[in-house]
């Protein structure tokens, strides 16, 4: 594709990259077969090369954002199946990432939608924050049926409802900064992400990685001060809030490396580790030390999966005979190209694994979009419901929070680590039925 930026505009990091992205594209086309909301909607303006249309005018002409352009680009999920197909190598994630940033800076909201984003980035990262606003959304499920306005606040509004859980767990001790010694000889040394909105939803899962790695001879370190990665603002293009909660956790790794040495961050929350896994992009234009530090973190960022597979996972219960869905979420499969990794533990541990039809497409959650986009994200999460009834599975199982607490109700959704640490000698996870143990 033919661009034409000037030299001043070029001289800005973020447009030389989007230029680039730009240039790789051929218009094939093939990314339109494996987009979400072109399958859904059918609208060319909602697939990545319509969006890249969109974004290449409007970065090229230095406009504000359009109420058009910024309609096309909300409704994008960042699922980024696009660039699993696409035969050229087009980094769309930046590219949308980029345009995020710009729409934020250069187009106002309506004054509902303006709030709403303010709520959720100040609320979701704050893990104290989010579980009293949890606690709120439970007394106010009563409601819900009388919210029956089809305005987007009110319909957004019911989605926000909808996704509070009936119950939350005790907070329990697993995201407080210590060293969780490994059990007989140490294998290795490891930091763990404990996260932000992960430890208010399902505090079991940071629980299971940490009983599943110390067993397996690994030392397993939450580094002070490192909660959110910054994904769930970045994702919103609010660039300076994503920035500075990715430069306190950089931080803090940067502290453990040099006390005492990592093999590897662990991330349980493979939108997380997306994120994280680009920080040395996200710092590449910033002053020393970060650039260096953020390639750091990112060099030794592994889903917990890939680790596991790394150093030997071992199951020791019999099998379960149980049948498993395995739901690929789109930032381990499409944004880390981690597809294997997950299915091969699940069977060595025992349980008979299915893919539903079409894994590739996504289930609707993407961070805050089935909140920010709940009509999609509710046809997203029909049909990928509908998909994996067809397998007739005991459980469903995920490894990232957002798929789990979308998919979850008539099928247990379960995280592929919980899962793990049970074959390994680990309690039966809290969210598995009694009749399935």
């Amino acid at each position: 594709m033919q661009t034409s930026f000037s030299a001043a505009q070029l001289a800005d990091p973020d447009t030389a990259t989007s230029n680039q992205v730009l240039r790789t594209c051929v218009h094939c086309g093939f990314c339109t077969a494996t987009c979400p909301t072109f399958v859904l909607l059918g609208d060319e303006l909602d697939s990545p090369r319509g969006r890249i249309y969109l974004i290449k005018d409007m970065l090229e002409s230095g406009r504000a954002a359009t109420e058009d352009v910024v309609r096309h680009v909300d409704r994008c999920l960042g699922c980024l199946a696009c660039m699993t197909t696409c035969p050229s190598g087009v980094n769309y994630m930046h590219l949308v990432d980029h345009a995020r940033v710009h729409i934020e800076k250069t187009y106002r909201r309506a004054w509902h939608d303006r709030a709403l984003r303010a709520v959720l980035a100040r609320v979701l990262p704050n893990p104290a924050l989010f579980r009293a606003s949890l606690l709120l959304a439970r007394l106010g499920r009563g409601l819900a049926p009388l919210l029956r306005g089809q305005n987007l606040p009110m319909r957004r509004l019911r989605a926000l409802l909808s996704l509070a859980p009936a119950r939350l767990p005790p907070a329990g001790d697993s995201a407080k900064p210590g060293v969780h010694p490994a059990q007989g000889p140490r294998r290795g040394r490891v930091a763990l992400l404990t996260g932000c909105a992960q430890t208010v939803l399902a505090p079991a899962i940071n629980e299971a990685t940490i009983r599943l790695l110390t067993r397996l001879g690994i030392e397993v370190l939450v580094a002070e001060g490192v909660g959110c990665c910054g994904a769930l603002t970045h994702h919103l293009g609010l660039h300076d809030a994503a920035m500075a909660t990715a430069r306190t956790a950089i931080d803090g790794w940067h502290r453990a490396m040099q006390g005492g040495g990592l093999d590897a961050i662990i991330i349980n929350t493979s939108g997380c580790g997306t994120v994280i896994k680009d920080y040395g992009h996200l710092f590449r234009a910033e002053p020393a030390p970060w650039p260096d530090r953020a390639d750091a973190v990112s060099a030794i960022a592994m889903d917990v999966t890939s680790y596991l597979e790394q150093i030997g996972y071992r199951a020791t219960r019999p099998s379960p005979g149980l049948r498993v869905a395995y739901h690929a979420a789109c930032s381990l499969q499409h944004g880390q190209k981690i597809t294997a990794a997950p299915k091969n533990l699940l069977r060595a541990a025992g349980f008979d694994v299915m893919e539903p039809r079409d894994a590739h497409l996504c289930c609707g959650s993407a961070g805050t979009y089935n909140i920010m986009q709940p009509d999609i994200a509710g046809r997203l999460r029909a049909r990928k419901l509908e998909t994996i009834a067809a397998l007739q599975p005991d459980l469903i199982a995920a490894g990232n929070i957002g798929c789990l607490t979308q998919l979850g109700g008539d099928l247990p959704a379960i995280h592929t680590v919980e899962l793990l640490d049970w074959m390994a000698g680990g309690p039966a996870p809290a969210a598995l039925p009694e009749r399935l143990r």
